[in-house]
């Protein structure tokens, strides 16, 4: 049987090491936001047999001082990204993509009799996907919603589990099983926004509404995570002759193997997404498989912990 709540000054330890260092990068960095938050317009295209690279797409709308410009490459199309959401900056894009697949893929000759005419090849075709336009006031208000939907849920849950848990009053209270909860959950939540603000600085990855989406599926998964290991303590406690910190280790334990093997079957499907997926998704998946993995360390590593460093405190108090 492994000692883990005994060493459990160690794992708290790294804990607060990585999440003061995610403050220090949300504080000096920030986030990156997209379009989604700033207002903007995303725009996906698809070009011809002869598809230019990122760079000659970059080129060719250059010229138009276009705000906040990233370019995205995908499969089959290039989604471009920029802050100018007016309809003329809309059509002078597309014009300048139409000249430049019309570069790479030019007109074919085919011979009548004694004429010449010029003939659209079918494999050079440019077609507009999507269009998408986002005004400034409406990127504000997602951003409230945004944060408004992390705090409810996690009030929301810290508020189930100190209900689930009301039948257990010893040695601790149940609704300090909640606020356990609560802090492990800011702490996943933290060290995911902390490593995205990372990734914004350095390689200019935005965040948009799906990365609210994936926050707010990994305080799911974690609370999953940490429900099974305080239900296995509820289940303990009555029946157990050993002292508190015995019987929780005993309970993390007996969770433990099932713990990690759920979170790696889904962290390896992720980390496929992460390295084979599409453009659009790779981030959401990313978002995902960091936020799952500390989920996880959190469950085992720093929740139950904390209920026996809370019931010390209580009788040296």
């Amino acid at each position: 049987m492994y000692k883990i709540i005994q060493k459990r000054k160690i794992w708290i330890g790294i804990s607060i090491v990585l999440f003061a260092v995610a403050i220090y990068f949300i504080a000096a960095f920030g986030l990156k936001l997209g379009i989604d938050f700033t207002g903007g317009s995303l725009l996906e295209v698809k070009f011809g047999a002869n598809k230019p690279n990122v760079m000659e797409v970059s080129e060719a709308v250059k010229d138009l001082k276009l705000n906040s410009l990233s370019v995205q490459p995908s499969e089959t199309s290039f989604i471009l990204r920029f802050q100018n959401n007016d309809e003329e900056a809309h059509q002078n894009v597309l014009a300048s993509l139409k000249k430049l697949n019309d570069s790479k893929n030019p007109a074919t000759l085919e011979k009548k009799g004694t004429s010449t005419t010029a003939v659209l090849n079918t494999n050079s075709g440019f077609e507009e996907l999507n269009f998408t336009a986002i005004g400034p006031s409406v990127g504000q208000e997602l951003q409230q919603k945004a944060v408004y939907s992390i705090i409810l849920v996690l009030i929301a849950i810290s508020l189930y589990i100190s209900y689930a848990f009301r039948k257990v009053s010893k040695p601790i209270s149940s609704w300090k099983y909640g606020v356990v909860t609560l802090i492990a959950l800011f702490h996943d939540t933290i060290i995911v926004i902390g490593f995205f603000a990372l990734l914004g600085k350095f390689w200019g990855v935005e965040v948009n509404t799906s990365f609210v989406a994936a926050i707010l599926t990994v305080l799911g998964f974690s609370v999953h995570d940490t429900i099974v290991v305080f239900d296995r303590i509820r289940e303990n406690l009555p029946k157990s002759s050993d002292n508190f910190e015995e019987t929780i280790n005993k309970s993390v334990n007996q969770t433990l193997t099932r713990s990690i093997n759920t979170s790696m079957t889904v962290m390896f499907v992720l980390l496929s997404i992460v390295m084979f997926g599409g453009e659009s998704i790779k981030y959401f998946a990313l978002a995902l498989f960091v936020g799952i993995f500390f989920g996880t360390y959190s469950s085992i590593f720093l929740a139950s912990p904390l209920l026996v460093v809370w019931n010390n405190m209580k009788k040296n108090a």
